[in-house]
């Protein structure tokens, strides 16, 4: 049985030949792959595919009439040769319980796991070395962390705007050592390494700030995804959970982090459910979420968002954008603008 690469977006009669496979399989599409591995047998009947988005290998599949034969481990093999081949080689997988095993057979290491869901890497100290890495970069700026209180904020900053650096702001006024991680994945507007410049260039005055790239272990959809729940709310709430395990569970405790800074989102039902599962779930660990209002500039009713700044910017109203950035951040999208 031979395996074929398909770049997406697949055509019409191959997305729904793939759909239909995913979904006899208890899977959905979640419609954001980069590319398809698929498996056809003689009879031209898709038996099994696998898919890899950003960093993460997802939407994996065998058909029950070849469970047992390899199948799983030459669609792996493919995906992985093929990320190879466009320059990733750091790759994540989303998996459930039972399958855990078996894709450690195939190489990735579990980081963290859930009732329904455990989250893989083919790094064997991926996260050690991240972690090791900002500890490191950490004590050269504080040298009794151990004995300080260390807060974190996790944003995309998409753009960094006055309600990211008022979020900041507070958060370094109520830690002494401020960890502010930078979701590392591509955003809709600037790309990571102009996300993150943003951010320390706007957060500079602040001496406490510390400013690193998540690099892709915080808050990255790519990461963590749920396409094998049927249930998309729960879906949802997987990946969350995911995530605030991940930091709760491993990142926190190596960084003496006990605060988590966020602002209200009354705008996004996603990132409120987030905020929510954050509150039921960080103080089990002895973390504190600390949640403040929407930053509004004077005489504006609406809040500061990343997104109200994108869709001023998209309608060509660059004054309007100049009153919700810092100014570093007003000097990089005027170079988009150009």
């Amino acid at each position: 049985m031979d395996i074929s690469i398909y770049e997406t977006p697949l055509k019409e009669e191959r997305k729904i030949e793939y759909e239909r496979f995913l979904n006899s399989a208890g899977l959905r599409n979640e419609d954001d792959s980069d590319f398809i591995a698929w498996m056809k047998d003689d009879d031209g009947r898709l038996v099994a595919s696998g898919s890899l988005a950003g960093h993460t290998i997802k939407q994996l599949a065998v058909d029950p009439s070849i469970e047992g034969t390899g199948a799983m481990a030459q669609i792996m093999s493919a995906i992985v040769k093929e990320a190879y081949e466009k320059g990733k080689t750091r790759l994540f997988l989303c998996t459930k319980p039972k399958n855990l095993k078996m894709m450690s057979s195939l190489g990735f290491n579990q980081l963290v796991a859930i009732e329904d869901a455990v989250l893989m890497e083919n790094r064997r100290n991926g996260l050690e070395k991240f972690l090791n890495k900002v500890r490191q970069d950490a004590e050269e700026n504080c040298s009794d962390l151990e004995n300080v209180s260390c807060g974190a904020v996790v944003c995309n900053c998409d753009p960094f705007t006055l309600g990211h650096r008022h979020l900041i702001e507070y958060a370094s006024q109520h830690c002494d050592f401020l960890y502010v991680f930078a979701v590392a994945e591509a955003g809709s507007m600037f790309t990571p390494d102009d996300r993150i410049e943003m951010i320390k260039q706007g957060t500079a005055d602040i001496e406490n700030c510390h400013v690193y790239s998540s690099e892709l272990y915080l808050v990255s959809r790519a990461t963590f995804p749920a396409y094998f729940i049927r249930d998309e709310e729960h879906a949802d709430e997987v990946r969350s959970d995911l995530d605030i395990t991940l930091f709760a569970e491993k990142i926190a405790p190596a960084l003496n982090i006990t605060k988590r800074f966020v602002g209200q989102e009354p705008f996004s039902p996603v990132t409120n459910a987030y905020n929510t599962r954050m509150k039921k779930l960080l103080p089990e660990y002895g973390i504190e979420l600390i949640e403040i209002p929407r930053f509004a500039t004077e005489g504006d009713e609406l809040a500061v968002s990343a997104s109200r700044v994108r869709k001023l910017f998209e309608e060509g109203d660059l004054e309007a954008v100049k009153e919700l950035v810092p100014e570093t951040t007003y000097n990089v999208i005027k170079k988009y603008a150009e």
